[in-house]
C-alpha cells in the first residue's frame, strides 16, 4: 500500500475515532444530566418528606440542601421516621443546635465582634458568676493587694482561683470605673476608680466577661467612663451593659460551646436617686431597666438568635437579704420574655434562689472582692450538658480582711442553710452545692 493510501486510511480512522468519541461524550453528557436530574428529584423528594415531618418555619429546602452537604441527611430521615421531630434532634445528630446550624449556614460568626466560640469538646460547658468586684485604687482591695506583694494570691485563696480559672466562662460585675482621669461625680458619697494597669488582674482571676450596668462605672464622669470602655477594648476584655449609646449598652455577648449558643444581657435598676446616666440613641451610659419594656424586647430578640439567654441584672436593696417586690415581679416578666437564667448583683450581700417555670433565678451574689467587711459570698456555677440541660451549683466563700476564701465543713453547711432560708420556694442545696427545686 502506497504511503498516500496509508495516510488517507489513517485520516479516515482518526475521523471515525473522533466521531465515536464525540458520540460517547454526548451519551455520557445525556446520562449525566439524566442521573443528576434523577438524583435531584430523589433529593428533592427527600427534602419534601423531611419538611412534611417538621413543623418549623426556620427550616426550608435551602437549609436542608446545606445540611445534606455537611451532614448525613439519611440519618435525619431515619431519626424522623423512628422518633418524629423535636428541636434536640439536630444536636443529637450533628453536635450542634438548630440555631448554631443556621448561623453556620449563614456564615455570620466571622463578622460578629460580640461572640466567642469555645471549642472545648467536653460533656459540660460551665460558666461561673461572681458578684461585685472592686479593683479601685481608692478603695480597700487594691491598697492591700499592693501592700501584700503576692499578686492575686494576696486577695484570693488558691482554691478559689482554681475554680475560677477552670471555668469555661467566668463573669464578674465590674463595680468601679477604669481610668486615671476624671473628677468625682457631685452629690455621690462613694466613688470608685481603678487604673487601667489593674486589668491584668482580671486575667489572673480567669475573668472572661465583665458587666458594667451598675451604679459605679460613671463615678468619675464622662472622661473616665470612656477611658474604661477604651481600656477594656484595648485589653480585649468583653463587656456588656454600658456603651457610647444605647445600642452598644444593650448589646448582648454570645458564647458558642458544645454546639449551643448562649446570649448574655446586662441591665441595671439599682439607684434610688438616679445619678448614673442611662445610655440613649446618641449619648453614653448604662443600660437601665427601670422601665422594663426595652429590656423585655432585647431579651426576646436575643432569644430568637440563641438557644439560651442569661440576664445579669443590678438590683435589690443594699445590705439586705430580703427581696424587693420589684425583683420578684420583674424577674417573671424577663423569664416570660425568654430569659433562661437570671443572676443579680448590687445588694452587697447574698440573696436567695428561685425556680420559676423551671428557669433559675439567683437574686444576688453580693460582694466577692470588694471591701474590708466580713461577708458570706460565693461562686455560682452553671453547667450545660450535651443534652441541653442545666446543673446549678453554689460554691460558698467568705470575704474577710480584703481576702476571699472557700468555706468548708460546718461553715459551708451553715451557709447552705442560710441560702435556703433566703430563697423562694422549696429549694434544696446538696452537700456538694447542687441547687434543685423540690416542688
Amino acid at each position: 500500500m502506497s504511503k498516500r493510501k496509508k495516510r488517507r486510511k489513517l485520516k479516515k480512522n482518526v475521523k471515525y475515532f473522533i466521531c465515536f468519541l464525540f458520540v460517547i461524550i454526548i451519551i455520557f453528557f445525556v446520562f449525566f444530566i439524566f442521573v443528576k436530574h434523577d438524583n435531584s428529584n430523589k433529593i428533592d423528594g427527600k427534602f419534601d418528606d423531611i419538611l412534611n415531618k417538621i413543623e418549623n418555619d426556620n427550616i426550608d429546602k435551602s437549609f436542608l440542601n446545606w445540611y445534606s452537604n455537611n451532614y448525613d441527611i439519611d440519618k435525619l430521615i431515619s431519626y424522623l421516621n423512628k422518633y418524629g421531630y423535636n428541636d434536640k434532634l439536630w444536636h443529637e445528630l450533628s453536635g450542634k443546635s438548630l440555631i448554631v446550624l443556621k448561623d453556620l449556614q449563614s456564615n455570620v460568626y466571622e463578622s460578629m465582634s460580640n461572640l466567642a466560640v469555645i471549642d472545648n469538646k467536653k460533656d459540660n460547658f460551665t460558666f461561673s458568676f461572681i458578684g461585685d468586684v472592686s479593683l479601685a485604687d481608692n478603695w480597700y482591695i487594691m491598697p492591700e493587694y499592693d501592700k501584700r506583694g503576692k499578686g492575686i494570691d494576696g486577695i484570693l485563696d488558691k482554691s478559689v482561683i482554681d475554680i475560677m480559672t477552670k471555668s469555661d466562662v467566668m463573669i464578674a460585675n465590674n463595680e468601679f470605673t477604669i481610668s486615671d482621669r476624671g473628677e468625682k461625680m457631685k452629690g455621690k458619697y462613694y466613688t470608685f476608680r481603678g487604673s487601667p494597669k489593674r486589668l491584668p488582674i482580671y486575667k489572673e482571676m480567669g475573668v472572661d466577661l465583665v458587666t458594667l450596668a451598675n451604679n459605679h462605672v460613671y463615678d468619675f464622669g464622662s472622661v473616665a467612663f470612656n477611658d474604661m470602655l477604651d481600656a477594656l477594648k484595648e485589653y480585649d476584655m468583653p463587656y456588656i451593659g454600658a456603651g457610647k449609646n444605647i445600642d452598644e449598652a444593650s448589646r448582648p455577648y454570645y458564647y458558642v460551646s458544645n454546639g449551643y449558643k448562649i446570649g448574655f444581657v446586662n441591665a441595671t435598676r439599682a439607684e434610688k436617686y438616679i445619678l448614673t446616666p442611662g445610655a440613649t440613641e446618641d449619648s453614653e451610659g448604662v443600660f437601665r431597666c427601670y422601665d422594663t419594656e426595652r429590656l423585655v424586647n432585647v431579651i426576646k430578640e436575643v432569644k430568637n438568635n440563641s438557644d439560651y439567654v442569661v440576664l445579669l441584672i443590678h438590683w435589690g436593696k443594699e445590705d439586705s437579704h430580703e427581696l424587693e417586690q420589684v425583683q420578684i415581679d420583674t424577674s417573671k416578666d424577663y423569664i416570660n420574655a425568654g430569659a433562661d437564667i437570671i443572676v443579680g448583683s448590687h445588694a452587697h450581700v447574698l440573696q436567695g434562689f428561685e425556680f420559676y417555670n423551671n428557669k433559675f433565678i439567683s437574686y444576688n451574689l453580693g460582694d466577692f472582692i470588694f471591701n474590708n467587711e466580713t461577708k458570706d459570698t460565693g461562686i455560682l456555677q452553671i453547667s450545660l450538658n450535651n443534652d441541653g440541660n442545666f446543673v446549678y451549683s453554689f460554691v460558698p466563700c467568705l470575704e474577710s480582711n480584703e481576702y476571699t476564701k472557700l468555706l468548708t465543713g460546718d461553715k459551708k453547711d451553715n451557709l447552705f442553710e442560710k441560702m435556703k432560708g433566703w430563697s423562694r420556694g422549696d429549694i434544696n442545696i446538696s452537700n456538694n452545692g447542687i441547687i434543685s427545686n423540690n416542688n
